[in-house]
């Protein structure tokens, strides 16, 4: 529907002295469907325009009846009501999601830019639990929504595998662990070491100096404090790796935090020779009172380099080396602060294209309303969750349709699915409080509900080729279409735009939204008007809008990172 939004504003805009942005801001859809396809409310205009809202309207709906794109436009109250031209708009739907719905959906905006997406990374030996979940399926969907807008996207995945926590590590192993313990699950076993240290360090006063021991003999090379730390890595990785297979997440590069290790000198060298660094406390910060933050703390003064140098660091590689023209870090909530130092420091350091640094901040992750922390041992595994969706899939699909193919795969789609769309229909800014009972219930607006619904249009099509009539010539579109056939093309037509607000937003969440609003739309159409049993016309065209419905549905969930099974 955005050329016809278009052509509405070009053509109200000169009449109540408003941009055309401005003025395709303020179209809305009537809460009656009888009313109109389109409104465009005219009481902003009148304090400007000295006339009353009616009377805009009037005037308005004089101009826009001159436009092919509508059918009939009528002023009502002070809104002017719309009706497209139904078997004009319907063929131009259809035609242009079987032409191909990626090519349909996007305007290709991105085309030649590149976009570097920090996200997921997660800290080595400590684990994948459902608090990093969040990062990682609103990154990898972000990459998705990016890329099918034209942007060529990095994925990175900045590893937490550096700093005093190592030291930790170290010690708790060399005092408590074993080997073969550890290598039987690794991740799960380190953190409870991890833990157990922290236990001990309350009433053992001497273990925390011996962490720092064990640091400082990292940061120097020491053979055996490396071998550890590149054991601790190399199990962590293998098990991360699994989780990221099962959510389909994949990056472009991982690089760890240490691999920025001998790139923060020149940070540090060029920040001096700005004459931007200053002392504060035996420390070196970035003042930056001039724009009401704290100083950005750059070496401290036991002169170790802290997160902010590493993330100057690593924007400049992404920038220089990488060659990302948007850089983008999709991190809590709580790292505002740090992110708009880190940007400030670099647009001080005479970079222009720090204003395209952007933290896609998103809402905590709580368990049972209570926030979640690794270093209490508050931890809720990942790898749990999803195991306990997938067995819920699976006992439903057993009841329910015993007979189904490839049944361990379907409820393995069907469990991951739910539980990341449970995240992902959720405004990105908002907190999440994960709840078992909600993240498995499969009814009401869940990812499940999406999938089949996208297994429903399947079936109706596979009948449809089986049969005798086929599919039948499509895009012949009624003259008079009924209301709920109506109502499902409006609905498919909204695909273009509610992309291009996902990606303008960064937020899945309204792309999880619009698969919503199309399900319910299909589910009204499907239940409400025979589709196999109609008249031979009626008929084919209802399988091109179910076979539409189908294709937009396949490729939304892709691009949220679910799979669209054909059947459940």
């Amino acid at each position: 529907m955005k050329s016809q939004k278009i052509q509405l504003a070009r053509l109200a805009a000169p009449v109540v002295g408003q941009t055309e942005a401005d003025v395709v801001g303020l179209l809305e859809s009537p809460p009656d469907p009888r009313l109109g396809d389109l409104a465009l409310p005219c009481f902003r205009f009148a304090k400007t325009l000295r006339k009353s809202p009616q009377a805009i309207a009037v005037e308005l709906a004089q101009v826009l009846q001159t436009s092919q794109q509508f059918g009939s436009v009528e002023a009502t109250g002070g809104y002017v009501n719309l009706h497209l031209r139904r078997q004009a708009y319907a063929r131009e739907v259809v035609t242009g999601i079987e032409s191909g719905v990626a090519v349909w959906l996007s305007q290709q905006r991105g085309q030649g830019r590149r976009v570097a997406i920090d996200f997921s990374s997660p800290n080595i030996a400590k684990p994948f639990g459902v608090g990093h979940l969040r990062s990682t399926i609103i990154g990898q969907s972000l990459g998705r929504l990016l890329e099918a807008d034209g942007w060529q996207v990095i994925g990175v995945n900045h590893l937490g595998d550096w700093g005093t926590q190592f030291g930790k590590n170290i010690a708790a192993y060399l005092r408590w662990g074993d080997e073969a313990t550890v290598r039987k699950n690794p991740v799960r076993e380190l953190f409870h070491l991890y833990v157990r240290f922290h236990q001990e360090a309350e009433t053992q006063t001497d273990l925390e100096g011996e962490a720092r021991t064990w640091f400082k003999k990292l940061e120097d090379g020491d053979a055996e404090a490396t071998r550890l730390w590149r054991w601790f890595i190399d199990e962590s990785l293998a098990v991360f790796q699994r989780t990221y297979d099962r959510l389909g997440v994949h990056f472009d590069y991982v690089l760890g935090e240490s691999f920025y290790n001998d790139k923060m000198q020149p940070v540090v060298d060029e920040l001096q020779q700005r004459g931007l660094l200053t002392s504060s406390e035996g420390a070196e910060v970035v003042d930056l009172s001039d724009w009401n933050m704290p100083p950005c703390i750059i070496r401290k003064s036991d002169g170790a380099t802290i997160y902010a140098t590493r993330d100057l660091a690593a924007a400049l590689y992404r920038h220089d080396k990488l060659h990302a023209d948007r850089l983008l870090y999709v991190v809590g909530t709580e790292q505002t602060l740090h992110f708009a130092q880190v940007f400030k420091v670099l647009e001080l350091m005479g970079r222009e294209w720090a204003h395209n640094c952007q933290h896609v901040s998103f809402g905590m992750m709580k368990y049972q309303g209570e926030r979640l922390s690794t270093r209490r041992g508050k931890v809720v595994y990942l790898e749990d969750v999803l195991d306990r969706a997938v067995a819920e899939a699976y006992r439903i699909i057993e009841e329910k349709n015993p007979q189904l193919v490839d049944k361990q795969a379907i409820a393995e789609a069907v469990g991951i699915g739910a539980v990341a769309f449970n995240d992902l229909k959720t405004y990105r800014t908002h907190d999440v409080d994960f709840r078992y009972e909600e993240v498995l219930n499969f009814d009401g607006e869940t990812g499940p509900y999406v999938q089949y619904t996208h297994a429903r249009a399947s079936s109706v099509l596979r009948k449809a080729i089986a049969s005798e009539g086929g599919l039948g010539d499509g895009l012949v579109a009624p003259t008079e279409p009924s209301e709920e056939e109506w109502q499902l093309t409006l609905t498919l037509g909204r695909g273009p735009e509610w992309l291009e607000r996902a990606v303008d937003e960064l937020d899945p969440s309204l792309m999880a939204r619009y698969l919503l609003d199309l399900c319910h739309s299909f589910n009204r159409f499907y239940h409400s008007i025979p589709i196999l049993n109609a008249s031979p016309e009626k008929r084919s065209w209802r399988l091109a809008l179910t076979r539409s419905t189908q294709e937009v549905l396949a490729y939304g969930l892709y691009l949220l990172g679910l799979q669209a099974p054909n059947a459940m």
